[in-house]
């Protein structure tokens, strides 16, 4: 007896292929059978109507940096898109291995760690900490540059020692071995705007040697995106590593030229046998750090200086001036997150400009003073062409930037980005139903077995004998996100039956309560989980 068979689906299995009529049995936490499937089960689903795919992976999520993943570890609001793997540790930010424990206050950027408790240095222990948590999805991590460089020079703004590069690797090495996928850097970050390249491919090196990926932010999402793809290709050149650039886009109208050269940059390293691939969000609206938006030189050096930069006159005087004449409409910007009074998310700078008296780009100043540096934005700053462009290219995966949150996350006063809602049935909704950019199997392709072959998740990402039963059955005449920048705490639509690990967490479309999700630790041999 099975204990479950799906019955009647018709399949998209992660390949691209095109769809097909099956049933699919279950036995424990694998695919035991796929076609037309015979016998008797402990649960039987009907998904008549219904597509029936892997379960969906998100490889740039922050639920780990964000606290989510530990303090709330059901994540439902990626429950109900439908994901089922994420992958954290992006942007330059892990929260393993910590050289000491108070680096994890440098790290942990939105969530007041001094409340919470942690007992890990190493990413094995870190993992066990995971483990007793039980998060219902399934978790795998990148090693952040950021966390390894804060951890060997705490926040001093310097050049790097050779011998702190040394115990970056040292702790980068000791990571793969506890089962680390990948690296990643966030280089357009202060702390590690300092980093040049010879570092950076130092710590590659070894991502090589132990046949990781090298995951990156890049160093510029404006008017030096050129540039900043080109050094992150170089890099994985050099190393001779597989390459993914997070959250591709060109941040600006000015600038949104420029995302055709990346695309030409990307597709002329694809030529010349290099692995490269890159995410994207289906959104225009970002939502960034707000120290982002400033000039490149003021954040140089960490926050502590950027910070002190601020609080010279005559040095603010420069800085608002320069961004006057960058073209970003900072009266726009809405604010998101921010450690200083709740009172303030929601609000447009427009309103506290006038409430003030004060200019827009003196309000971002002032907001960043009295946060500490600590404070995230939504702005409606991407190109829908260049959005659409990205998810129809055959490089792209699909991918939140996200985080995973229960609707009570509202009642704390941050305003969460739409996109940690509604990513995934977004895609189904406006580029495959709506604008036909898409056929229903690229996107499932790029939300399922792309991702999975490109970070190595040995037996996910795909419907096939064998592989262990992350399932998602859904309508594709209902999937949607209901999530908007005005209501962003709205659960997506569509998805009838969620399996993890062959247990069922979504059922008749609602959440059951079911934790099953797996920690991955990347075996030398790449043996399925």
């Amino acid at each position: 007896m099975y204990d479950v068979l799906i019955k009647n689906g018709t399949l998209v299995d992660g390949s691209g292929e095109p769809m097909f009529r099956g049933d699919i049995a279950i036995q424990e936490e694998r695919i035991v059978a796929i076609g037309n499937v015979n016998g008797a089960a402990e649960r039987v689903i009907d998904a008549t109507g219904k597509y029936v795919a892997p379960g969906f992976i998100d490889v740039n999520n922050h639920s780990d940096t964000y606290w989510q993943l530990l303090a709330f570890p059901s994540l439902e609001s990626l429950l109900y898109q439908g994901v089922t793997t994420i992958v954290g540790g992006n942007s330059g930010a892990s929260l393993a291995p910590l050289v000491r424990p108070d680096i994890i206050r440098s790290i942990q950027k939105w969530t007041d760690v001094s409340k919470i408790n942690f007992n890990w240095l190493t990413l094995a222990e870190f993992y066990e900490a995971l483990e007793r948590r039980r998060p219902a999805v399934n978790f795998a991590t990148l090693i952040g540059h950021g966390t390894l460089r804060r951890g060997a020079m705490k926040d001093e703004t310097r050049p790097i020692h050779d011998a702190e590069v040394e115990v970056m690797e040292r702790q980068l090495k000791q990571a793969f071995r506890e089962g680390a996928i990948g690296f990643s850097t966030g280089l357009l970050y202060t702390h590690a705007r300092g980093a040049h390249m010879n570092e950076i491919l130092r710590l590659v090196d070894l991502v090589r040697s132990e046949k990781g990926i090298y995951a990156t932010y890049v160093r510029d999402e404006g008017e030096g995106l050129t540039k900043a793809v080109e050094e992150a290709v170089t890099v994985a050149r050099k190393s001779n590593v597989p390459l993914h650039i997070s959250h591709l886009k060109a941040v600006g109208k000015k600038n949104w030229p420029l995302m055709e050269e990346a695309f030409n940059l990307i597709e002329t390293a694809a030529l010349n046998q290099l692995d490269i691939s890159f995410d994207v969000y289906p959104y225009t609206v970002t939502g960034s750090v707000l120290y982002t938006f400033l000039p490149t030189w003021i954040t140089e050096n960490g926050a502590k200086l950027m910070l002190a930069r601020l609080r010279d006159p005559k040095v603010r005087e420069a800085v608002v001036a320069e961004m006057r004449k960058s073209g970003t409409d900072y009266s726009s910007m809405i604010l998101s997150i921010t450690n200083i009074s709740k009172m303030l998310t929601r609000r447009k700078v427009s309103e506290i400009s006038s409430l003030h008296g004060k200019s827009p780009e003196d309000v971002v100043i002032d907001v960043l003073l009295a946060s500490e540096g600590r404070a995230i934005v939504s702005l409606e700053t991407l190109s829908e062409k260049n959005v659409q462009k990205a998810i129809r290219h055959p490089f792209s995966i699909v991918s939140s930037n996200g985080s995973g949150y229960t609707l009570e996350h509202a009642k704390t006063g941050d305003h969460v980005h739409p996109r940690n809602f509604g990513t995934f049935p977004r895609v189904f909704s406006e580029y495959v139903r709506r604008q036909h950019s898409l056929s229903w199997e690229e996107a499932v392709h790029k939300m399922t077995g792309k991702p999975a072959t490109k970070f190595k998740l040995a037996g996910r990402g795909f419907l096939k004998t064998g592989y262990l039963a992350d399932i998602v059955v859904f309508d594709p005449n209902t999937i949607t996100d209901k999530a908007t920048i005005e209501d962003p705490y709205q659960y997506a639509e569509g998805v009838s039956s969620l399996l993890i690990n062959g247990v069922l967490v979504i059922e008749n479309g609602v959440y059951n309560g079911k934790r099953p999700g797996t920690i991955y630790r990347k075996p030398h041999s790449w043996l399925p989980w």
